[in-house]
């Protein structure tokens, strides 16, 4: 007796890229490792750089005291690498290999998850750029600012000077804080900190408000910069003692002759 055979079991529409889906393998190790360095030390490191910018809000010498503090720190070339360039070039380029690898399908499955796929690998890119160039001009070339802390604040001021600089930093720094923002609840939904639905969900209102202050700070800072009629034309060296106008000689009288 013939018997019908079972229905196909429905499958779930499809729902485009899933970011939080997990690797396997090495890639596993890897992706972990790339969400992990993109918090520590790198995430720290952005606070703490938009921390000590907003130094400029107080002045250019507070700004150049925080730089002399900052670069006075026991072994801190040693630091440098090891804690921001290294993880910085590591998580950068295989964040590059990952959107090569990707596709996102936005014009097809229209729908956050995709949007923020796209927007964050956008984004990505966009503050590696900025950060090449923002170490090239402010760290290995011009007046070294480790040695003459002082013309920290001159130095960024003379470059924001150039309008096409200054909204190149703008939007450089709306995309990092984005791209870090983002990147706090992907890691926090990948590694189980924020689970379910609603968790993940109050934890995002949590990552926007935290981002949207770093960036309105870090706007700030540039603001001092360029916008702060107080600071205008920073001296070279805030460190310098102010010139002291010495007084114009007097003439002493001539004495009156008789013809």
């Amino acid at each position: 007796m013939a018997t019908s055979a079972p229905p196909a079991p429905s499958l779930a529409p499809l729902r485009g890229v899933q970011p939080l889906r997990p690797a396997s393998g090495h890639s596993f190790f890897w992706h972990k490792l790339h969400s992990l360095s993109g918090i520590v030390p790198i995430g720290a490191f952005l606070i703490e750089h938009i921390l000590s910018n907003a130094e400029a809000l107080n002045g250019p010498l507070a700004y150049a005291q925080q730089v002399r503090l900052l670069n006075s720190l026991p072994l801190v070339r040693v630091l440098e690498w090891t804690l921001i360039f290294i993880p910085l070039a590591f998580h950068a380029l295989y964040g590059a290999y990952i959107a090569i690898r990707g596709r996102a399908t936005v014009n097809v499955y229209p729908w956050a998850g995709n949007w923020g796929y796209l927007t964050q690998r956008i984004t990505g890119l966009v503050a590696f750029a900025y950060i090449v160039y923002h170490l090239w001009t402010q760290r290995f070339s011009g007046v070294s600012l480790p040695e003459h802390p002082g013309a920290a604040f001159a130095k960024v001021q003379h470059e924001l000077a150039n309008p096409w600089v200054l909204a190149v930093y703008i939007v450089a720094m709306i995309a990092t804080t984005f791209h870090f923002s983002y990147g706090i609840w992907l890691f926090a939904a990948k590694w189980g900190i924020a689970s379910g639905t609603h968790a993940r969900k109050r934890f995002g209102g949590v990552c926007t408000v935290f981002g949207s202050a770093l960036c309105i700070l870090g706007l700030a800072s540039l603001y001092a910069f360029v916008g702060n009629p107080k600071y205008a034309n920073a001296p070279a060296d805030a460190f310098a003692p102010p010139a002291i106008a010495q007084p114009a000689p007097v003439t002493p009288p001539q004495p009156m002759t008789t013809q």
